[in-house]
């Protein structure tokens, strides 16, 4: 090999990888993208799966809050068609029936109270449980459009097209827009 052609294949070596060099800085931007999407796409899938925890959680809380207000309602059902038969019976002591028809008279007024507390808890934890599975829902959509938004700006490493870099941006703006309403919901 004669020397001047040693020196073209050093300077054509020397070319291909200053060109190879370009090409990885041009896609640094879109390496780093892609770096901030996952770590956004981590962070809501935890954010989403603590949120439909709560939710599950809530949804429990509700459930045993019902099942005290029926608790409740059963009993004062029992107590009221006690007192009703005391009405009803011939009894021989008349005080005793009406000590014991004035207890049961007390318990109602307090379980009617007790009847309106369970109730009210209950809703509150059903709307809790509608809250933290309207974010949940939030998170997701926004785990999937980051997800899209990654995957898209991969093609671009593939392709060297940016055009896909920029569209997977849209996504993942869009995605971490649905995460920030969830700021908003009450």
């Amino acid at each position: 090999m004669e020397p001047n052609e040693a020196q073209d294949l050093q300077e054509l070596a020397e070319e291909v990888e200053k060109k190879d060099t370009k090409r990885e800085n041009a896609l640094r931007p879109v390496a780093f993208t892609m770096s901030v999407v996952a770590v956004l796409v981590a962070i809501t899938t935890v954010l989403g799966h603590r949120t439909h925890t709560e939710a599950v959680l809530n949804q429990n809380k509700a459930t045993d809050q019902w099942n005290e207000y029926q608790a409740h309602k059963i009993r004062a059902n029992e107590t009221a068609l006690a007192s009703d038969l005391l009405t009803v019976v011939t009894i021989a002591d008349k005080e005793a029936a009406q000590k014991i028809a004035k207890s049961y008279a007390d318990h109602q007024a307090k379980w009617t109270d007790d009847l309106k507390d369970d109730k009210d808890k209950a809703e509150a934890l059903e709307t809790k449980v509608e809250q933290a599975e309207a974010r949940a829902n939030r998170f997701d959509l926004s785990e999937a459009l980051l997800e899209i938004g990654l995957v898209i700006s991969s093609v671009t490493l593939l392709t060297r097209t940016r055009f896909y870099w920029y569209i997977g941006i849209v996504f993942s703006i869009a995605g971490v827009a649905s995460a920030a309403t969830v700021l908003f919901l009450k």
